[in-house]
């Protein structure tokens, strides 16, 4: 990109979990040593072109770059910006959100050089989301619809690992991690009713899947303490929590190798200031879990 005229790509964080393994097996993904790793999650503001755009974007991004020294400043293992106000979400989100969501992951990336940093470009934007990733120097993305169709709320979404990992291998973005969710929140999944989730965690594996994201039935709903149980019985890679975790339930979820957690008041229209958001109290049926400052003490202990 240099002969263009442009600024190289940002390097990735390099991670111990990722250095290839003297044995030449597949090394541990991300998070794979670790236990109850808290990711926080960056929610933009609706970006240019979205039905509910009303920032410039140097705003939007000062606005993320905010939130992520927040979340910093907590002591949170790891970082994923999504698009979450982009509503309604649409199967094929055009040029200009990719390109506003790589500034912003950017802008994150040098606000937090230390954490592990990934990507999810909603609704399914996979390929987006590894550049993105790519040329921002994140770690990972987050993936709807890796295995299995299911019918979601944007419609029918038709399993996309295959196409994927072709993509990232052309644009050699191998160090690229790819967590994919299982029986996805916010969806149907009558087709494959006689695939359990287990089952589901099971293929995602098969197809190289870094780790796999296991959600509630809805944003804020948690997720099933025996189907944790069982995805970790049915698979050897990272399995993350990706709604619902509470102060109240969080000890159901220890298990797993990473809590992905959010605020539902994260930069909402009405947002004013960062202090209200490391301040606020959100009730426990709420998205996420949020008040860092005394989550974080309560959960490890110090």
């Amino acid at each position: 990109m240099a002969g263009l005229g442009l600024p190289a790509p940002l390097c990735p964080v390099l991670i111990p979990s990722l250095l290839p393994s003297p044995q030449g097996m597949r090394p541990p993904g991300l998070f794979g040593r670790l236990k109850a790793a808290v990711v926080g999650v960056v929610h933009v503001g609706a970006l240019p072109g979205t039905p509910r755009s009303s920032l410039p974007l140097t705003q939007i991004i000062d606005q993320a770059c905010q939130e992520a020294e927040a979340y910093k400043d907590a002591g949170v293992d790891g970082l994923i910006v999504e698009n979450m106000h982009d509503l309604p979400y649409t199967v094929c989100p055009g040029p200009e959100v990719t390109a506003a969501m790589t500034v912003i992951s950017a802008a994150v990336r040098q606000t937090c050089p230390h954490l592990a940093l990934g990507a999810q470009i909603l609704c399914a934007a996979n390929q987006q989301a590894i550049a993105v990733a790519l040329a921002a120097g994140l770690d990972f993305i987050r993936a709807e619809g890796f295995v299995f169709s299911h019918v979601a709320d944007e419609g029918i979404i038709n399993a996309c690992a295959g196409n994927l990992l072709r993509y990232r291998k052309q644009v050699g973005a191998e160090n690229i991690q790819i967590f994919a969710d299982i029986k996805k929140k916010h969806s149907a999944h009558a087709l494959t009713a006689d695939v359990s989730v287990a089952e589901t965690a099971s293929a995602a594996e098969l197809f190289l899947a870094d780790g796999v994201v296991l959600t509630g039935t809805a944003t804020g709903s948690p997720a099933d303490p025996q189907e944790l149980k069982e995805v970790k019985c049915a698979v050897k890679i990272p399995v993350l929590i990706g709604s619902g975790v509470t102060l109240e339930n969080v000890r159901n979820y220890l298990d797993a190798n990473a809590l992905i957690i959010a605020s539902p008041y994260s930069f909402v229209p009405l947002q004013t200031s960062i202090s209200d958001v490391k301040n606020c109290q959100v009730p426990s049926n709420t998205q996420g879990v949020i008040v860092m400052e005394t989550f974080l003490p309560k959960l490890t202990g110090s």
